[in-house]
């Protein structure tokens, strides 16, 4: 470590978010986020979706507000009182009509950047459209990078923030298998991939990774089927230093919480991804609900866009 590292104290959130909730959700939010700004935190990143949880519920993306909404303005709030930065995903109806996951990055001075995540995982299709923008922003010469959830698994990923950026941000809304009997054994396969996953990607794109998730248990309709879906949110928030050596870490039996540490900033040498296009297997039993929840969840989003449409004329 030479002399011009900078070192910065690092704060991720793991929630226990309810369903839809979205007041008691950013209560939630903020209450852990002050906790990390007591412990020094000056960086605190919120996981994916802080604002609503996930699962499969068209009220997500019906109601989702525009970009001057409530989740918003929190984190706009959390970091001029603080003069922190701060960020999470949260679903944003643009001025364009489409619903984006968008990773809202504040700094003291107001917004630094926005990333949309680009491709939606399986049920999440039926919620919002992908974005195209390299995730990547400038914070008075440290640049900083964006991964939510499965772009972490992904080499196309690797290819635009590798060997770019000296600290990556983002967070999970991971679900479990469901609770059926034959798929014990796959779910112990994919709550190992969920939770490695941030370490993973720090050694492969060669920078410090700021991680946050949910915990708790999940209910909601199941894609594409007429059965209920039961499980719960794999957790993991951690913070990784650039070789992927974990500094901090909360399991999701810990529940809510947050996990903090000293991280320096900087890149190294980003591991070749290959041109794989996954850089974890994923085994069969998520592989094929990818290809059926996506092809399913794109049509039930383009069926609501239309139907919004013809309400508002």
């Amino acid at each position: 470590m030479n002399e011009t590292t900078i070192i910065v104290r690092a704060a991720a959130l793991q929630t226990e978010a309810r369903l839809g909730d979205v007041a008691a959700n950013l209560a939630d939010c903020e209450r852990l986020a002050e906790r990390a700004v007591s412990e020094g935190a000056s960086w605190v990143v919120l996981p994916e979706f802080f604002s609503t949880g996930i699962g499969y519920l068209p009220a997500l993306s019906a109601e989702a507000p525009g970009l001057d909404g409530e989740p918003t303005r929190l984190l706009e709030d959390l970091a001029a009182r603080h003069g922190i930065h701060v960020g999470g995903s949260t679903l944003v109806r643009d001025a364009d009509g489409e619903v984006r996951n968008a990773f809202l990055l504040f700094g003291p001075h107001g917004l630094v950047g926005r990333h949309d995540k680009d491709l939606p995982t399986m049920w999440e299709s039926a919620l919002y459209t992908g974005g195209h923008d390299p995730g990547r922003f400038d914070v008075e010469g440290t640049t900083v990078g964006v991964a939510l959830c499965w772009e972490l698994m992904r080499s196309q990923t690797v290819a635009r923030l590798g060997g770019e950026v000296d600290l990556v941000v983002g967070g999970s809304g991971w679900w479990s298998m469901p609770e059926w009997p034959l798929l014990a054994g796959a779910e112990r396969r994919n709550h190992a991939r969920a939770t490695a996953a941030p370490a993973t990607f720090a050694r492969y794109v060669g920078a410090p990774v700021v991680h946050a998730a949910h915990a708790g248990r999940v209910e909601c309709g199941f894609l594409g089927t007429p059965l209920r879906y039961r499980g719960r949110l794999e957790g993991g928030a951690q913070v990784c230093d650039a070789g992927g050596q974990v500094l901090a870490y909360r399991d999701r039996d810990q529940g809510e919480g947050i996990v903090v540490a000293d991280v320096a900033l900087g890149r190294t040498t980003p591991t070749y991804a290959s041109d794989r296009f996954w850089l974890q297997r994923r085994g069969a039993v998520a592989a094929a609900a990818w290809q059926f929840h996506n092809r399913v969840g794109r049509r039930s989003y383009a069926r609501a866009q239309a139907r919004r449409k013809v309400v508002a004329r």
